[in-house]
Order: structure tokens, then sequence, then C-alpha cells
């Protein structure tokens, strides 16, 4: 990871535009390509962001990173405080919580809830940057690639997002689509999901485990 620390402007084209006035930020190059602007704020949350696959240029002045949509960031350095790089080795990954394993172990044995038809090829499929929770093939013979989750962020959309770029660089297995599921995805992990065409899978943890709802019940 490379780690800078510079007095810039930042400007985004592409869906809309977006500019950062001058100021000093910390910017992020991750080892898969993904770009951040961050403020000495607003939690981990970057200003702006730039995820992989793209196109970075380094120039001795500013920085060009283009995504495969033509979307453009622009970062301009006025000056460096601070440059450096460091070598974090291979993450292990989030460990879930007992209902997201839960959860991953039942589709596992059941992917038909997931979607009509499909079938496990492995779960914890491993990736270059961890494991994707299961991946499947649907009725058709196309590779599918599930994150699974107990409440679905954001967050989780961009971790699929990530394992689809690697999968996808395999012949393989190429083409390979991604599946967000959970018990419950927010609206705006939906909209990003929709964007990134991702499908989206509620599933209900009680119903998987064989629990009757009391509501279900007639006597």
């Amino acid at each position: 990871m490379r780690l800078v620390i510079a007095d810039c402007t930042v400007d985004y084209s592409g869906r809309l535009t977006a500019h950062l006035p001058r100021a000093t930020r910390l910017l992020m190059v991750k080892a898969d390509g993904c770009v951040a602007v961050h403020a000495d704020g607003g939690a981990y949350k970057p200003l702006n962001w730039m995820n992989a696959p793209n196109v970075f240029t380094e120039y001795e002045d500013h920085w060009t990173v283009v995504s495969p949509k033509g979307e453009e960031l622009l970062i301009t350095l006025h000056s460096v405080l601070s440059d450096s790089v460091h070598d974090l080795g291979l993450d292990p990954g989030l460990q879930k919580d007992g209902v997201e394993a839960h959860l991953q172990e039942l589709l596992a044995l059941e992917p038909h809830h997931i979607e009509r038809g499909m079938t496990l090829i492995r779960r914890e499929f491993p990736t270059e940057i961890g494991p994707v929770d299961l991946l499947c093939r649907d009725p058709d013979g196309n590779t599918v690639a599930i994150e699974i989750k107990r409440r679905g962020e954001i967050d989780g959309v961009e971790q699929l997002t990530r394992y689809l770029d690697f999968l996808n660089r395999n012949p393989d297995l190429a083409p390979v689509r991604g599946l967000f599921v959970a018990q419950e995805i927010r609206p705006q992990a939906r909209t990003l999901a929709g964007d990134r065409s991702i499908g989206t899978v509620e599933v209900d943890y009680d119903e998987l485990r064989g629990i009757e709802r009391p509501q279900q019940r007639l006597f």
C-alpha cells in the first residue's frame, strides 16, 4: 500500500462532476489498484475514490485515474509532505459472526434458496485478495460469485466487486456474475449493486433453519 500526504486539489468527472479545493489530504493507493482520497475526519469514508480496475498514471505534478467506463479522477499535487510504501501481505479477511457463518453453511447446502437451479462449485473459493463465500453455477452453466452478509451494506458490495474483478481474469471461470445475499440489504447497497450489475437477494434466516414463524400458524 502506498500512502501519500499531499497538499492537493481533486477533480472527478463521470456520471457527475465534483471538486475538492486545495487542502492537505491522505492519498491511498492499494495493491489491488484502488485509489482513495481521505481527509483527517469523516471516519472511514473517503472524500473521493476510484475502484479497480482502472488505469493509474503518475506525472510529476498530478495523477490521473481512469475507469473502464471513462470516469476520471484528477489529483493535482501542489506539494508532497510524505510518500511511503508498505507491504501489508495477504489479509485473512473479516471473520464472520455466528449468524453469517451459519447463513453461509445453510446456503452452501441448499443454494437453490438463493436462485432456482443454482448448484455449488465450492465454498470459500480462494482469490488473491481473500475467499469468495460461495462459488456456484446457475442453470445456464454460468459461474456465480456470492457474498453473504447478515446485514447488506455498501462495504459488502465493494468487497464483491473486487472479487469479481479477480475472478473474471480467470478464463476457466469467466464470465462471472455476482450476487449479494443478506438478511436485510440497505437501499444504498442495493443501488450500488445495481449500478455494478450485481444481483441482490434477501434471505430469511429463520426459514432456512426450518423455524416456523408464529404468523404462519393457523391454529
